[in-house]
């Protein structure tokens, strides 16, 4: 990935193999389904979501496993399924070299989505 002023998300996921591309946006997809109000674009150089304003999500793409972000430890305890995954440092890693579980990311997803929901409530 030699690019690194990326404007969109397609401009990402392009900088990597074709194999990867796929999982990328297969993933990509997944967290539009979880997040329909979600805004797309692009912060810290990766993949971004965005509800009202502020980040839900992120995700990138590395050499042996894709990654989805931030893996609060909150989330983490409520999304059944999440703890057979490697999480380190609010990142939640999924190998490559095994089939990326999807609905378990949606599941995720959604959970965030639902804590942002609640933080800008509590605000007003």
């Amino acid at each position: 990935m030699a690019k690194t002023n990326f404007q969109t998300i397609d401009e990402y996921i392009d900088t990597f193999p074709k194999d990867k591309q796929a999982v990328l946006r297969k993933l990509r997809g997944a967290i539009r389904s979880a997040a329909p109000k979600a805004t797309e674009g692009i912060s810290y150089q990766i993949p971004t979501y965005f509800l009202n304003g502020k980040y839900v999500v992120y995700f990138a793409g590395f050499k042996n496993h894709v990654s989805v972000y931030p893996a609060k430890a909150t989330a983490v305890a409520k999304v059944k399924g999440l703890s057979a995954y490697k999480v380190s440092t609010g990142t939640l890693k999924f190998p490559l070299d095994k089939p990326i579980p999807l609905g378990l990311i949606k599941k995720f997803v959604s959970y965030r989505m639902k804590e942002s929901r609640e933080r800008e409530k509590a605000k007003k």
